[in-house]
């Protein structure tokens, strides 16, 4: 080795928007002159500049080069230690490169930009805006996201009430605003409102939007029923003042030697029966005279009725009925499969499917999905004869399930073993999942970006079962 390094200091501290600067200290041990070459490497390598770029020393000389580290304001500069490192090439030993290392703190920043889409929106019962909340900072962010306005007018179902965002990453919080006094005639009502992103020790973000709620009914059509109902009550008052008498001077005349005979009352029998009630019910082919199940001897009973079977409610059939109420929206439903229960009615949009503290494995999880491009996804299961402490996948994921189809994972056969964990994803935007393992409490919600992306959960270990599970998109 012909070269001495030294880093000054070895671990420093800057400010995300700033710089800070190191100095390099190199020291020629060899007989030779030689001249060094200066490139910054590792992820700092971007902003990172050497100054002078090479140097050139006499045997037994030191010198120095300034590392000038800049990292932008934006959450590509991850909060916290971060490795860098510079790699020393001699001109007269390109060989015997020398890589010194140090350390740089980068310091956190938090930076949230919230946006509503569309700003304004329309309806006579409800309206359908939703939050976009972006993480500009180097941080991950944590924050619930409320409403409110002047006068208490709406009420608000914020979902999902509360966001984990990595840095650079956005989420989508759905709002449904709902007048609390109906507008049955007249013109359309503007209602200001604010969603806004409530962090812990930061004042809120507000986001200002307007909700124009329409009448049930346009004016003119109450003006025409106002005229009506006066018409009506005018035309009653004057035929109870001015109803004209009306009589008879007929008389009847009886012809000589006829007697006057009572007429007939009017029949009150019952109606006729109807045409089931008849006809008599056929007999089975089988030749049975009836005796045990024809609901009597005489055979006078009424007749049995059957009734069909309603269909299965599956996840796909709660997406559809989602997607029928919100043509535009992305919805995910989902059920699981509870060990010793059998299915559980499909839930949708972050509500939990499983259960927590019963000791029932899910075996299997049906999923369907409602503007995401369709779904795809995988079973991780328990795996019997395991030498690494490790389940075991699936031998392949499902095909890709279109919008509004089940799609399956796992098996609900009694011998087939039970989830550890799952993996799914989609066509489009994202796919988000809080999943809980038997003998521990709800993990962190994890995202994942449009296929060939996928998330997972749950757990990998074999002597752990999945629980119960959240999903959104």
């Amino acid at each position: 080795m012909s070269l001495w390094t030294s880093l000054e200091p070895a671990s420093a501290t800057v400010d995300a928007g700033s710089s800070t600067t190191v100095r390099l200290r190199v020291r020629n041990t060899g007989d030779v002159v030689d001249e060094y070459r200066f490139e910054p490497v590792g992820p700092l390598a971007p902003w990172t500049t050497v100054e002078p770029a090479t140097l050139r020393l006499y045997p037994g000389t030191t010198g120095a080069v300034e590392l000038r580290f800049a990292p932008p304001r934006s959450p590509d500069a991850t909060a916290g230690p971060n490795p860098y490192a510079v790699r020393i090439t001699p001109t007269e030993h390109p060989e015997a490169v020398t890589v010194p290392e140090g350390n740089l703190t980068i310091t956190p920043f938090t930076e949230v930009r919230a946006e509503l889409v569309p700003p304004t929106v329309k309806g006579r019962f409800r309206g359908r805006p939703q939050l976009a909340v972006d993480n500009i900072g180097n941080t991950p962010l944590t924050a619930s996201i409320g409403g409110s306005d002047n006068g208490d007018q709406l009420s608000y179902d914020i979902h999902p009430g509360s966001v984990q965002i990595e840095p650079g990453r956005a989420a989508f919080v759905k709002a449904t605003l709902k007048p609390r006094r109906i507008v049955w005639f007249g013109a359309k009502e503007q209602r200001p409102f604010t969603l806004s992103v409530l962090r812990s020790g930061v004042d809120p973000l507000p986001v200002e939007g307007t909700y124009v709620q329409r009448g049930f009914l346009p004016r003119w059509l109450a003006t025409f029923f106002g005229v009506l109902t006066a018409l009506a009550v005018t035309f009653v008052m004057l035929w109870i003042a001015y109803k004209p008498g009306v009589s008879t001077g007929a008389t009847e005349k009886v012809a000589a030697g006829a007697t006057l005979t009572p007429s007939a009352s009017p029949s009150l029998s019952p109606p006729p029966p109807t045409a089931a009630a008849t006809t008599p019910a056929a007999e089975p082919d089988s030749g049975d005279d009836g005796e045990d199940g024809g609901g009597g001897g005489d055979g006078g009973g009424p007749a049995a009725t059957v009734t069909e079977k309603a269909p299965e409610d599956t996840a796909a059939t709660a997406v559809r009925r989602l997607a029928e109420g919100d043509p535009g929206g992305r919805h995910v439903c989902y059920r699981a499969f509870v060990t010793g229960q059998g299915w559980q009615k499909p839930v949708c949009d972050g509500t939990m499917a499983g259960t927590v503290g019963s000791d029932a494995p899910i075996k299997a999880l049906n999923i369907a999905v409602a503007g995401t491009g369709g779904s795809a996804a995988n079973a991780f299961l328990h795996k019997d004869d395991s030498t690494d402490g490790k389940g075991q996948w699936s031998p392949s994921w499902t095909a890709v399930v279109a919008d509004g189809e089940d799609n399956y994972v796992g098996s609900e056969e009694a011998d087939d073993p039970y989830m550890l964990g799952f993996a799914v994803n989609v066509g489009t935007g994202q796919v988000c999942q809080t999943s809980r393992v038997h003998s521990f409490d709800w993990g962190e919600q994890g995202c994942a970006q449009q296929r060939p992306e996928f998330i997972f959960g749950g757990a990998l270990e074999n002597d752990r079962y999945l629980e119960a599970v959240k999903l959104t998109v």
